[in-house]
């Protein structure tokens, strides 16, 4: 029942998610005839759901066996790919920086570095769920970005501003790391 909950979860939270890549024009006509209101609600409505369901589900099915073993100095590098991850989503909300105007979209390439390398340490079935479903979707959201018109240029860029979303996603990730993930996750990445 768990990895149902944790499939119903993933279907619910990415398919919201995934609206603009697989279903702009459904919901542009949705917004012109019920408003954006009654789309932000049910956004909201499908991917909170979805994300409950996704933390219930994996939560209760993390114990499940390994599907092979886990590669030598694995942690090394996924502590690498989700450092890369805090770094890149802490400059998708970081105004002006070098790394927002090289990559477009440091959002969607944090979550699939995230994802990545979660899968380097972890092979259970509900992990390549998990993450295998996140690293996907991330792939098809950024080629689908990528084919989209009307992408704006923002402001130019600042070394200051760049090295601020550097360090605070640094900063996040050490927290995150040291603290954060045992609070949330109930695991220690580093033991």
């Amino acid at each position: 029942m768990t990895v149902i909950l944790l499939v119903i979860g993933l279907i619910l939270f990415l398919g919201a998610h995934s609206i603009q890549i697989f279903g702009s024009k459904w919901r542009e006509a949705f917004i012109a005839k019920r408003g954006a209101g009654p789309w932000k609600g049910l956004y909201s409505a499908l991917a909170g759901l979805g994300f409950v369901l996704v933390i219930k589900g994996y939560a209760d099915a993390r114990g499940a066996p390994a599907l092979w073993p886990r590669p030598a100095g694995a942690e090394h590098i996924t502590g690498a790919l989700v450092l890369v991850g805090f770094i890149l989503l802490t400059a998708a909300y970081w105004p002006r920086n070098h790394i927002k105007t090289a990559v477009r979209d440091p959002m969607v390439l944090g979550v699939g570095a995230w994802a990545l390398g979660h899968l380097v340490v972890k092979s259970s079935l509900p992990a390549l769920a998990l993450f295998g479903g996140f690293l996907a979707w991330a792939v098809l959201d950024f080629i689908s970005l990528r084919m989209r018109p009307g992408v704006v240029v923002g402001a130019p860029s600042a070394i200051l501003n760049t090295l601020g979303a550097v360090i605070l996603g640094v900063g996040l990730f050490v927290v995150f790391a040291l603290y954060g993930h045992l609070l949330l996750i109930g695991v220690r990445p580093f033991d």
